[in-house]
Parts: structure tokens; C-alpha cells; sequence
């Protein structure tokens, strides 16, 4: 059965059942406690039955019998409690686990179309709402439920004819109900949505604040917050206003079949003589079950609410994951060697492609160039190198073997990468260069010193410890820029890719970086993309790109010499007519 057609409640029970004990005993601790309930109105009634005559129980059993029957209540109800949210909590930590699975599985088409903030919702804060909710719903059904059910055979065996004609009211009740819920239902998913709009407008003023302020754009972005707060504060009122209706709306048909009940039982006991205390039973057993069955109309909103944001996580779990047919894996670091046969490339919904029917080669220990004008194709071809998107034709092979055989971990494992969109880490310093790789000191020091930061981080108080906050914020354009280079090296695959790795770098520290990146010339097969002209000179290949196609290809020299579109970019660089 696919995902979709199962139910969002028994989805949300396979991270439950691990924990089942833990559910059990909750409800053996509600049944407990429901057991006292049944005794309230039994001692009441017994209490106005034998109470008032001369030689009846004595007067303390009264205090011993309530406040004995309220502690083992009490005990009941509080071991309940703590076993349900031992269970829940376990629960969402497995959900949570689950969608973060998902998430790092996404395709990377996904993750251009998700925006940060809604994915931090619905991994973080979404599993323990639902399961808060339906926890909160759950342990209402143990408490007034149970009692509910006991009640009501309770009063069958009171009077059958007068318990059957209180369930009169109960198809008006189901009507009402389904129309509120649906309501209800309509309105959660709408606030739900309005919500992670209003995240992803506090996500872009954190992200952007430097923007924001450059451009006096405090007011605006204060507009844009509060209208998007608007819509969440209309729709969050129009769904409580739909789940406030149901209690009311739910007493009005409750108190309807009241009334009748109570003129019948009195009509019953004139006429049959019966005696005040069966009629006390079954009135206080009567008024306690509508006492429950109002807690239990609470219930219809929160389960709604719950209902649809799970609804909304298991969107996430089920959209598109990465394909990874590769079955070999590389035992040992490739050579190195990367050709691209006929390579074309077209985005969904782009009317142009990306890549059309290029082929080029990245010779193995070499250095070659990637240059171009922006949309030229240098960022997909570099995308498809890393297997993140598969050519709709030709092939990408390593040391002549096609990379779709390969898993995508062991080709990933052959690359190291710094973009032009640096990408940090809330860790330390060490943390980000030794990123998911065993931790050496001496290579995290030779990492530092090729990338021209160890100086900078010998002034640190906390060295190689220094947290370097959200996505490098303590650090300026420059040592970020470096912290990703000295990650890369440290790395030491195979391959390496430089996109635009050292447009942040003063002169002298491009230099050193150059300089250390030339010592590994014939170890590594190094590919730059720049838009730097200067800083590609020595490449042993430079190809050039123009809209997807490969224009021309050659040493500098060479393309010098040849006199066509590298040659009028560098002229265009030294400001030459």
C-alpha cells in the first residue's frame, strides 16, 4: 500500500508501537482510575441511603472512604500522566529521527523548491506538536472516555429502558459534530500554511539583516511580518471560533435529552414508588457522564489540528528522494580522470538546456579551467560531476568508467568542493575542517597553514575550539572563505573543485593559497572555476563555455594566440578596447 493511501493516525502509530508497553501501562493506569470513578456515585448513593438512619455506619468512615478513594485516584491518574509522556516523548524523538532521514535523502531539485524555515518546522517543532496533541487527546479519551464507558454500563444496569432513550440524542449529536469538524478541519490547514509563511519572513529578516539595513528596509520588512502575522491571526481565530462552537453547540443537544431523561425518571419513581436512592444513583451518574462527554467534544479541534500538520510532515518523508542505482564501490582513490561524452542537461521547466551535447575532458594530476559567462553551464557541469542531477543524455565517466555505477557515497568520496557559496557549520573551527572525518592534528594544522588561516587562528583564545557561529557569522568574508578551502585540503580527495575559492581573498592570501595548491600539481586533479581571469594562467587546459557548449579549449597561450572568446574575455578584464 503507497504512503498516500494510508491514514496520517497509522502512520503516526508505527512510531508508537516500539513504545507499546509504555502505552499499556498508561491505559492500565487510566482503567484504575476510572474504576474510581464507578465508586463516587455508588458511595453517594449508599451515603443518602443508609446514612440518615439512627444505627447506620459510623460518621468517620465518610472522610476515610472519599479521601482514601481521591489518593489512590490521584496516584492512578499521576502514574498515567508520566508513563503517557514517556511514551510520547520517545515517540517524537523516533518521528523526528525519521523526517530528518528523509530530509538528508531529499533530491536536490527538492531542496531548490523548500525554503529553510519550513523545514526546520516540520523537523523540529511539528512532531512534538502532533504528538503533544494527540497525546493530550489520548490521555482525555483514558481519562473521560474510560469513565465514560463505565458509566454508561453503570446506568444500563440502573435503569435500561432510560439509559437507551438518552441515546436519542446521539445521531443530532454525530451531525452537528461533522459539520464543525469540517470545518474545523478547513481552517487548521489554512492557519497551518499561513504559518510557515510568517517562519520563512523571520527566517529571511535573520538571514538578511545586513540587506535589510543597507537598504533602510526595516519599515518594509516590519510591513511584510505584520501582514503575514495578519493572515496567521485570522485564521488561528477562525479555527478556535469553529472549535469553541462544539462545546455549546454539543450541551444545547446534551441538555435537550436531559431534560427528558430527568421528567422521565421522576415520572417513573412517582409511579412506581421508588425510593429516593435509586433515583440519586442515576442522576449523579447521569450528570457525571455529561460532565465527560463535554471534556470530550473539547477533543474535535485539537485532533483536526493534529491531523493536518502530520499530514503536512509525511509530505516531507514521501517527497522525492535521490535516486542511487550505483551498486560498485571504489576500494581504493581514483586516478582521478573525468570525461564527458555528449553531454546534455535540461531543468525542469527551463526552455533552454543547461548542457547541449557537450564533451570535454579533465585530464587525471591535472589543472583544469572552467570559464565562461554566468548561465554558461560551468556550475551543471559541476553539478553533475557530484551526482546530484543525471544527464538527460551522453555520459560522465571516472578513469573511463561510467558514474552511475558507482554508489553516489564513493563518488562523492572522490570530491572535494569549495563554491562560491560558502557553507559553514555552528561548530568549531577544528569541527568544520575535520567535518565528518576522524580528527588529526597534524593534518588539521597543515589544512590551516595551505589555506593561510593558521596565523589567524593562533590569535583565537580558544585556537582550533573557536566556534565559528551560524554559517561562519564570527568570521569575516575572507576567513570563511579560507576555513572552506582548509576543509577541502583536508579532505584530500582525489579530485578537487574550486568555484570561485578565492574571489574573497586579499592578494597575498590567494597568492599562498595558489602556491600550496600548485605543490599537489600531478598528485590531484584540480578543477577551477573562475571568473578571474588572472588567476587561471598557469592551468594546464582552460575550456572555454558558452551557453551549454564547449566554444574553445587550450592553454592560455594558446587561446591567446587563437584570438577568440577567452582572448576578448582577458581583453575585456585589462580594459582593452
Amino acid at each position: 500500500m503507497s504512503p498516500d493511501n494510508v491514514s496520517p493516525a497509522r502512520r503516526l502509530f508505527q512510531y508508537v508501537y516500539p513504545h507499546r508497553w509504555g502505552a499499556a501501562l498508561t491505559v492500565l493506569a487510566y482503567v484504575g482510575a476510572a474504576g474510581t470513578e464507578l465508586l463516587l456515585p455508588e458511595l453517594i448513593g449508599y451515603a443518602f441511603g443508609e446514612g440518615f438512619a439512627k444505627n447506620a455506619f459510623p460518621l468517620w468512615m465518610v472522610p476515610v472512604a472519599l479521601i482514601g478513594l481521591y489518593l489512590v485516584r490521584g496516584v492512578l491518574n499521576f502514574a498515567g500522566q508520566y508513563l503517557f509522556n514517556w511514551t510520547v516523548t520517545r515517540s517524537v524523538l523516533d518521528f523526528r529521527t525519521s523526517l530528518v532521514d528523509a530530509l538528508l535523502r531529499l533530491d536536490a531539485q527538492v531542496y531548490t523548491r523548500m525554503q529553510p524555515g519550513t523545514a526546520v518546522t516540520k523537523v523540529v517543532n511539528d512532531p512534538q506538536q502532533i504528538l503533544q496533541l494527540l497525546g493530550d487527546v489520548g490521555m482525555a479519551l483514558l481519562r473521560d472516555g474510560l469513565p465514560v464507558i463505565g458509566l454508561m454500563a453503570y446506568l444500563f444496569h440502573l435503569n435500561w429502558q432510560l439509559t437507551l432513550l438518552s441515546l436519542i440524542v446521539t445521531p443530532l449529536m454525530a451531525l452537528v459534530m461533522k459539520q464543525l469538524n469540517k470545518r474545523m478541519r478547513l481552517m487548521a490547514s489554512r492557519s497551518y500554511d499561513s504559518q510557515l509563511v510568517l517562519v520563512n519572513k523571520v527566517d529571511d529578516i535573520t538571514r538578511a539583516w545586513r540587506v535589510v539595513r543597507q537598504f533602510g528596509a526595516v519599515d518594509h520588512e516590519r510591513a511584510r511580518f505584520t501582514a503575514a502575522a495578519q493572515e496567521v491571526r485570522r485564521y488561528n481565530l477562525k479555527s478556535a471560533t469553529a472549535g469553541a462552537l462544539a462545546q455549546p453547540v454539543s450541551q444545547l443537544v446534551a441538555s435537550v435529552g436531559l431534560s427528558i431523561i430527568i421528567c422521565v425518571a421522576l415520572w417513573q419513581a412517582r409511579m412506581d414508588g421508588t425510593g429516593v436512592e435509586s433515583f440519586a444513583k442515576f442522576v449523579s451518574a447521569l450528570l457525571l457522564l455529561t460532565s465527560r462527554l463535554r471534556h470530550l467534544s473539547d477533543l474535535a479541534a485539537p485532533l483536526t489540528r493534529a491531523t493536518v500538520i502530520a499530514r503536512s510532515c509525511f509530505e516531507l518523508m514521501d517527497a522525492v528522494k535521490e535516486v542511487d542505482d550505483g551498486s560498485r564501490e571504489l576500494s581504493a582513490p581514483a586516478d582521478g580522470g573525468i570525461a564527458m561524452e555528449s553531454v546534455s542537461l535540461t531543468y525542469p521547466g527551463a526552455a533552454q538546456p543547461a548542457l547541449d551535447g557537450l564533451s570535454l575532458a579533465f585530464p587525471a594530476g591535472k589543472t583544469t579551467a572552467l570559464v565562461g559567462a554566468s548561465g554558461a553551464g560551468k556550475s551543471s557541469i559541476i553539478h553533475l560531476l557530484l551526482g546530484f542531477g543525471r544527464p538527460d543524455s551522453g555520459r560522465v565517466l571516472l578513469d573511463g568508467s561510467d558514474i552511475e555505477t558507482l554508489t553516489r557515497a564513493s563518488l562523492r568520496r572522490q570530491f572535494a568542493v569549495v563554491s562560491q557559496d560558502i557553507v559553514l557549520f555552528d561548530d568549531s573551527i577544528a569541527a568544520n575542517i575535520a567535518y565528518a572525518q576522524p580528527r588529526d592534528e597534524a593534518r588539521l594544522e597543515a589544512a590551516l597553514r595551505a589555506a593561510h588561516l593558521w596565523d589567524f587562528v593562533q590569535t583565537l583564545p580558544e585556537g582550533v575550539e573557536t566556534a565559528v557561529g551560524a554559517n561562519g557569522s564570527k568570521l569575516s568574508g575572507g576567513q570563511r572563505q579560507r576555513l572552506a578551502i582548509a576543509r577541502a585540503l583536508y579532505k584530500d580527495a582525489p579530485i578537487w573543485i574550486f568555484d570561485e575559492a578565492t574571489s574573497a581573498l586579499d592578494t597575498e592570501s590567494e597568492r599562498a593559497v595558489q602556491q600550496a595548491l600548485a605543490a599537489w600539481s600531478g598528485r590531484k586533479t584540480l578543477i577551477v572555476i573562475a571568473h578571474r581571469l588572472s588567476t587561471i594562467r598557469d592551468a594546464d587546459a582552460i575550456h572555454v563555455m558558452g551557453a551549454g557548449k564547449l566554444l574553445e579549449t587550450g592553454t592560455h597561450a594558446e587561446l591567446i594566440a587563437h584570438d577568440g572568446a577567452y582572448a576578448a574575455m582577458v581583453r575585456a578584464q585589462a580594459g582593452e578596447a
